[in-house]
């Protein structure tokens, strides 16, 4: 059982930090609560009497209020390890560059249990609605384990490493860094083939006890990754087979939202990376391809994805504030400025596709992927034939 200070400053008022605030609260802690941007202007008063900082993943490390606790060696917590110490949960982790919402949620399917951490409900939310010792699959991104102590995966899965986020890493060995958190205490770990690194190994080309359903070379790879977290688990081949043919996948993850006239309109939104783009042009390589690209900076380079862009993909439209930085690698593309204006631009024929697959993050024009993703499914269910 851990022990809580009486006080306790939540910083960063999102799902993750308010999930953190009830849990505190039912316990009886009196809870300081900051936003993200009172975090970044830096009101030190607020550390005062305070026996703990609980940080919100959007909330960097830079920021004067987590400087300062530092400096005062206070003890600073990740909502996740918050969580895991109220919980004490069996937990199945799962991180990596991308891969993880799907990897995850294919967990949740194959073995029932259920699923919290980056995407969706925060890990601190199942307070109060799992026993000690219960099975959880836990999404875990490189800024909550930044500030993991305790945290210990009975099973650890990391599905992949590429460039990302390098507008909050001083570099890619402290990003990667961050991921590699995962393995500490860690029971079981599955690794990517080829990775160098100690663990039960996993590939694209695995044999498995069925095909997935979802889509895509990288969708077989994350089921390699759940097969061999499933297995390590003790969960029979029947159970995960049965899983893996009926898992449809999850939302903004090429994720087919009409077919219009022939003309099939695909939202993989989360794609906020230039690794993700590649894969998702990978699955449709056989279909005429019109794509739409941009978004927010992360500071990555988008010659690779200029390079991939083979004689199937049609056309390109840019939007959001990197346009310009995509057309300087990409001069053939078309700048649209937004998703209506991208969708109004493309001229689609039957069999062709038309991929929202950004490589960039949304926060230039939406509040987040999600919200994009949404926008998409909304301005293509409005198109008439």
């Amino acid at each position: 059982m851990t022990t809580l200070p009486q006080r306790v400053l939540v910083l960063g008022l999102a799902r993750s930090g308010k999930a953190a605030l009830s849990a505190l609260e039912r316990r009886g802690v009196e809870v300081v609560c900051a936003d993200r941007e009172l975090g970044n202007d830096g009101n030190l008063a607020l550390l005062d009497s305070v026996g703990l900082l609980v940080k919100s993943p959007g909330v960097p490390r830079v920021s004067p209020l987590v400087a300062e606790a530092e400096r005062r060696e206070l003890p600073i917590w990740s909502e996740v390890e918050l969580g895991y110490r109220l919980l004490r949960p069996r937990l199945v982790g799962v991180t990596g560059t991308n891969g993880k919402t799907t990897t995850a949620e294919l967990l949740g399917a194959i073995t029932g249990a259920p699923v919290a951490g980056n995407v969706g409900r925060a890990l601190s939310e199942l307070d109060g609605q799992v026993e000690e010792g219960a099975l959880v699959v836990c999404e875990l991104s490189s800024f909550q384990l930044e500030d993991v102590h305790e945290l210990a995966c009975e099973v650890a899965v990391l599905l992949n490493l590429e460039p990302d986020h390098l507008d909050r890493y001083d570099s890619f060995q402290a990003y990667r860094d961050a991921k590699l958190r995962i393995f500490e205490r860690a029971r079981f770990k599955v690794v990517p083939r080829g990775l160098g690194l100690d663990g039960v190994e996993f590939a694209v080309d695995d044999p498995l006890p069925a095909e997935p359903r979802i889509r895509g070379a990288h969708n077989r790879e994350n089921a390699a990754a759940a097969t061999a977290a499933a297995r390590a688990l003790g969960v029979p081949d029947e159970t995960i087979a049965k899983a893996l043919q009926t898992f449809s996948g999850v939302p903004h993850r090429l994720e087919p939202v009409r077919e219009l006239g022939g003309v099939l309109y695909v939202n993989d939104s989360k794609a906020t990376n230039v690794a993700a783009a590649l894969k998702a042009l990978a699955a449709y390589e056989h279909e005429p391809v019109h794509l739409i690209l941009g978004g927010s900076r992360k500071g990555e380079n988008f010659a690779p994805l200029a390079a991939a862009l083979g004689p199937n993909v049609r056309s390109v439209h840019l939007i959001g504030e990197t346009a310009e930085e995509l057309a300087a690698a990409i001069p053939q593309a078309e700048r649209d400025g937004d998703l209506a204006s991208a969708l109004a631009a493309i001229d689609a024929r039957p069999g062709d596709v038309v991929l929202l697959s950004p490589a960039c993050a949304s926060f230039d024009q939406f509040r987040d992927f999600e919200a994009r993703g949404e926008e998409f499914r909304r301005l293509v269910q409005n198109l008439s034939a």
